[in-house]
């Protein structure tokens, strides 16, 4: 057989290649007749590892055939044709022998994707070489490194290989510039003719060659516009006339006062399918998801993502378009609480991933970082002018795309789903206050509140109407608020009626140095139209911003533990909140009492440092346990029941049978809670909890939804911070540093990386002897304490043989064959 194209350049395109391929599996299958699993001839495996003949095929394809490996001896080739074969079939490549790498594979799938970013992001001036000029330029270098040996007659790395394995080390390992160059002078002093950079930022070529950057735009100081697109050449401000540089005296160039980061979301997206892995796992929700229409596991199984490809099937019909969620949040990058200073990120999670993927850190997608001092606060549509206008072009126009699982061209499209945050941040990106008498934005015009003279502030209570038309407390009115309670719950509200409020908003002002206009009553809660609603889709969402579990878990936790533990400061039974009931007339055993002795003092009792998760466990599982015994019943019954609520709203599978009964739940408990606490208990937060369950139903298990993942990645960014006069600079060079290598580290097999790392919870240990022991003895455990000895008893042992019998595979047909025969005898003594 003529083997010339096993040399071919490219061989997703070439037809020899396939052609080959093709006579080669043919040839392999004649030779093992019957054999469902062959020896893999790809670069990677080299006749070591035995795989059904469907992944052969594809290991030939997306890694390439060992060129090696020319007499074909374990796949069926005539040793006679090999002794007759000429000398010349054995001149092979150096640069390919031996490589564990894929580097060139690297560089061809780069190619093949074609993702640069756009030069219209560019704000620069005619005399600086385009992005695109930059990014060929550095591509031909990193072309020759692949090609160039490490030192010479180097057969096992290349000269790019090692530099993105050092780097790799070098991030894992959290080494400093500094000693990364002293390493890198140490290998050139050792070793002359070694192929090495001379510093960190000369190997940083390589990002930028493989197209990971991200953008610069300038920004008002005041907030107020972006010197982007038709006002890229402005010098001062459109609304505030204030200067876009900062005054200086330096003659190397303007220095801009605010600079907004901005990473171009089309290549990110396109190099989620350059992996075949990766690119498979994207259509896992259609294709392997198990879909039994009452069990939620992920967001794919709700009814928001139904209702989305039911309105838009054209979307819907390629499971490879990608849904997508936005998660934002303030942080301070110098972990110093007395020096304010907030960056605002914004961070994309594609959820066609599958459960165990989706929301791990190599998938989250840093589209913005808002740069400081200042919260943008309602301003935050200023700076999201280019994430939509991307996501625009992404729901029209799509973009040309690479799929490595399938080896062919698609056109992929993307869809903003919902929003993540918290309470405050959904004002500012949803542009309803979260504020005053109609803050809950569900319940919106019908929100029920209640201001309390002497707290000075809102209230939200009156949950009877959550309940059932005909339960009995809606007729009480001694234990609530001395009337009965005949109200319907408010209306879930669609997009024809929030566009319907919104015509009734006035232009808004952006920028801090604008004059806030007052709102007038037919606004509403209103501040602004929200730019999401600039998307087509927007307005025909079901879910369109997220209330977050997490922080609504940790004030409910607050409220409860302050107030039972009377923490000052935290507690909701204070002298003013008494001083409310006698106001409101309500429960008059609990209102202040004159006493001759005057104020009694007691030691101080206080609870600190307790973080979210350290609520979200409390809340769960020791909440009960601690008021057991100490508290009256109705009191423990009820906060019992709402420990019960938040459990089995965050576990990890729901069904529509449990929503429904969690919506029920939550109303008789808030209502509950009315009869206990004081009215000064029941603020916003703790009102939010009742649409929870309807949430859930919508768009599913709310781990997807909460801000756990997100402020555990925010943790990520405070250690990038290296050069604390510019942190934002800081963050984005290290985020980019590592999505790069990241990205690398799927070509790399030899050195460990955050895709073939060994999971921490992994119960199968890699080191015992499958040959020897039984796989149910082969579970890794990790002891704790001194050893010792115990003999089991009898019972014991005999509960310890069963499980390991009922266990083990290699016996199983054994028990099986018994079984049989047991069958079988008793069968004969019943025909008897």
């Amino acid at each position: 057989m003529d083997k010339d194209w096993m040399h071919m350049p490219n061989r997703f395109t070439s037809r020899e290649y396939a052609e080959g391929i093709k006579q080669l599996l043919t040839m392999a299958k004649a030779h093992a007749p019957g054999s469902t699993t062959f020896r893999c001839l790809c670069k990677r495996c080299c006749n070591n590892i035995f795989l059904p003949i469907t992944q052969v095929e594809d290991h030939l394809f997306t890694i390439g055939i060992d060129p090696s490996y020319t007499h074909w001896i374990f796949h069926g080739e005539d040793e006679s044709w090999i002794a007759n074969s000429s000398d010349s079939d054995e001149n092979i490549d150096n640069e390919s022998q031996n490589n564990v790498d894929d580097m060139d594979e690297l560089l061809e799938d780069i190619r093949a994707g074609a993702f640069m970013e756009h030069d219209y992001f560019e704000q620069g001036t005619t005399s600086q070489p385009t992005m695109s000029e930059r990014q060929s330029k550095n591509f031909e270098q990193l072309l020759d490194d692949v090609r160039c040996p490490l030192y010479p007659h180097c057969e096992k790395f290349s000269k790019l290989s090692f530099i993105v394995k050092l780097l790799h080390i070098k991030t894992i390992g959290g080494w400093t510039i500094k000693s990364f160059n002293m390493v890198l002078q140490l290998l050139k002093s050792a070793f002359p003719d070694i192929q090495l950079p001379n510093t960190y930022h000369e190997a940083r070529r390589l990002e930028h060659g493989l197209g990971f950057s991200y953008v610069k735009i300038d920004a008002c100081p005041n907030d107020c516009m972006l010197f982007w697109k038709d006002d890229a050449d402005k010098e001062t401000c459109s609304k505030c006339n204030e200067s876009r540089w900062v005054s200086s005296r330096r003659k190397k160039g303007k220095i801009p006062q605010k600079v907004c980061r901005y990473f171009p979301l089309k290549p990110r997206l396109q190099r989620l399918f350059m992996s075949k892995n990766i690119a498979k796992s994207m259509r896992w929700h259609k294709e392997e998801r198990v879909d039994d229409h009452s069990t939620l596991r992920h967001p794919a199984d709700s009814k928001m993502w139904r209702q989305f490809d039911k309105d838009y099937r054209w979307f819907a019909k390629d499971a490879r378009n990608v849904r997508l969620g936005l998660a934002s949040d303030g942080f301070n990058p110098f972990n110093n609480m007395s020096k304010p200073y907030s960056i605002w990120p914004m961070i994309l999670v594609p959820y066609n991933l599958p459960p165990w993927l989706c929301m791990k850190d190599p998938y989250l997608i840093l589209s913005l970082l808002i740069p400081g001092p200042k919260a943008p606060g309602n301003d935050i549509d200023v700076y999201l002018q280019p994430l939509v206008n991307e996501l625009k072009e992404l729901w029209k126009e799509g973009i040309d795309t690479y799929d490595a699982s399938k080896l062919e061209n698609f056109q992929l499209h993307a869809a903003l789903s919902w929003t993540i945050n918290d309470f405050p941040a959904y004002a500012n990106l949803s542009g309803w206050s979260t504020k005053g008498n109609m803050a809950c934005p569900v319940c919106n015009v019908d929100t029920y509140s209640k201001w309390l003279k002497h707290g000075r502030k809102h209230c939200y209570m009156g949950h009877r109407r959550f309940l059932p038309f005909m339960h009995a407390w809606r007729k009480k009115k001694a234990a609530f608020n001395r009337s009965e309670d005949h109200r319907l719950p408010p209306p879930d509200l669609v997009g024809h009626d929030i566009l319907h409020q919104l015509e009734q908003v006035g232009n808004t002002e952006f920028g801090k140095g604008s004059r806030k206009r007052k709102r007038t009553p037919s606004e509403l809660n209103w501040t602004k139209r929200s730019i999401f609603f600039h998307l087509p889709y927007w307005s025909t969402l079901l879910l369109r911003h997220n209330l977050d579990v997490m922080h609504i878990e940790k004030n409910i936790c607050d409220n409860v533990l302050g107030t039972l533990m009377d923490i000052e400061g935290k507690t909701k039974d204070t002298a003013n909140s008494r001083r409310d009931l006698m106001e409101l007339g309500l429960r008059k055993e609990l209102h202040l009492q004159p006493s001759a002795n005057g104020c009694v003092s007691v030691a101080d009792r206080k609870i600190s440092g307790m973080k979210s998760h350290d609520c979200h466990v409390f809340m769960q599982r020791l909440l009960p346990v601690a008021i057991g015994g100490f508290l009256p019943s109705d009191i423990r019954l009820a906060l019992t029941e709402l420990s019960s609520f938040f459990k089995a709203l965050c576990a990890r599978t729901l069904t529509l049978d449990i929503l429904k009964r969690l919506q029920d739940d939550i109303a008789i408990i808030l209502c509950k809670l009315e009869m206990i606490f004081p009215p000064a208990f029941f603020d916003i937060m703790v009102h939010l909890a009742i649409h929870l369950p309807r949430e859930a139903y919508l768009a599913g298990p709310v781990q997807y939804r909460w801000m756990y993942p997100f402020e555990r990645y925010l943790g990520k960014f405070k250690r990038y911070v290296r050069n604390k006069a510019r942190p934002e600079g800081s963050i984005a060079q290290a985020y980019v540093h590592v999505e790069c290598l990241s990205f690398c580290s799927l070509y790399i097999h030899d050195v460990e990386s955050i895709h073939n790392r060994e999971e921490r919870n992994r119960d199968i240990d890699k080191g015992v002897d499958q040959s020897k022991h039984f796989p149910i003895f082969s579970q890794k455990v990790r002891p704790l304490g001194s050893p010792s000895s115990n003999r089991l008893d009898k019972t014991l042992f005999a509960k310890a043989r069963w499980y390991v019998l009922n266990n083990c595979a290699e016996i199983s047909q054994y028990i099986d064959e018994h079984y049989m025969k047991v069958k079988e005898i008793s069968s004969e003594n019943v025909d008897r």
